[in-house]
């Protein structure tokens, strides 16, 4: 992206953490819309087959954690994992048959969410331990004061197209707009934590049910209307957040594929342009950026 931030001022901190397993409880099953009783994989652990790019729906499963979930079991210690881990950030496998191996930062939920490739994922199990190098948080877009920026590693904010334009706007390249009444679960929350998940991307539950989403893509960068996410996750009428897809097929009402978010701001200090590559899948993550 074609503008300037104050990158070069940013720290880099080494964070632990452990790929954790998948939990549940002996009650077990969960109920969709239409009160019927499922029981489904999805959280945690390390789920093969889900990468950025592929589709976001269509899943047998609920609330799925595409590539490793990782978490630190120290509380504390785990909220600053979440807080302080960027989309874009390198993850080093540090134990277990897989280590050497590398992935990147795809988002938040329950866990942080690493993408890596599918070779190298299925030789990682839970209890390995990884090491993100973080690096993002207190980044900021000089000559966009309005706009605020969470949860960005530089070498996401390169990677991405787009940049200041002529009348001072940012232009930002998004795979979809997401209407405000497509809001669920997250609304409320810090916006540094988990992500927000969309209703209306209820694939095969009805048409009733459905807003349009179906398409998404875990890595779409996305766009929601009407959402101001720079302090909580709100509703304010002519605010924008910018949000990837970190998360795919949820099952309960109220929840779907989510984006965490990046950017929020007044939605005049955006140029929002519809471009079907804003995927992480199209974007160079390989190289870290700033000071390390």
């Amino acid at each position: 992206m074609k503008v300037s931030s104050n990158a070069n001022q940013l720290l880099t901190q080494i964070l632990s953490g452990e790929v954790w397993p998948p939990l549940a409880d002996r009650h077990g099953y969960r109920v969709d819309p239409d009160g019927r009783a499922f029981f489904l994989p999805g959280m945690g652990g390390v789920t093969l087959g889900v990468h950025v790019g592929d589709p976001a729906t269509g899943y047998a499963g609920d609330h799925v954690e595409p590539g490793l979930s990782v978490r630190h079991r120290e509380t504390s210690a785990n909220y600053a994992l979440q807080y302080l881990t960027c989309i874009g950030n390198r993850v080093e496998i540090a134990s277990g048959p897989a280590k050497g191996a590398a992935g990147f930062v795809i988002g938040q939920h329950a866990y942080v969410l690493v993408d890596m490739s599918g070779e190298e994922m299925s030789q990682v199990t839970t209890g390995d331990q990884v090491s993100v190098i973080a690096q993002g948080q207190g980044m900021h877009l000089e000559g966009h004061p309005d706009i605020v920026v969470k949860n960005t590693s530089p070498a996401l904010l390169a990677a991405m197209p787009g940049g200041t334009i002529a009348d001072g706007r940012l232009e930002i390249h998004v795979s979809a707009v997401i209407p405000a009444e497509a809001v669920g679960a997250g609304a409320g929350m810090a916006s540094e934590y988990a992500n927000t998940d969309l209703m209306g991307a209820y694939a095969g539950l009805g048409e009733d049910l459905s807003l349009g989403l179906e398409g998404l893509r875990v890595g779409d960068v996305v766009a929601l209307d009407d959402q101001d996410h720079r302090f909580g996750r709100g509703y304010r009428e002519g605010w924008t957040t910018i949000g990837i897809i970190s998360t795919a097929t949820c099952m309960l009402y109220g929840h779907g594929p989510g984006p965490s978010s990046i950017m929020s701001g007044p939605s005049s200090a955006f140029h929002v342009v519809l471009d079907d590559a804003a995927n992480l899948k199209f974007f160079n993550l390989d190289q870290p950026r700033g000071r390390s």
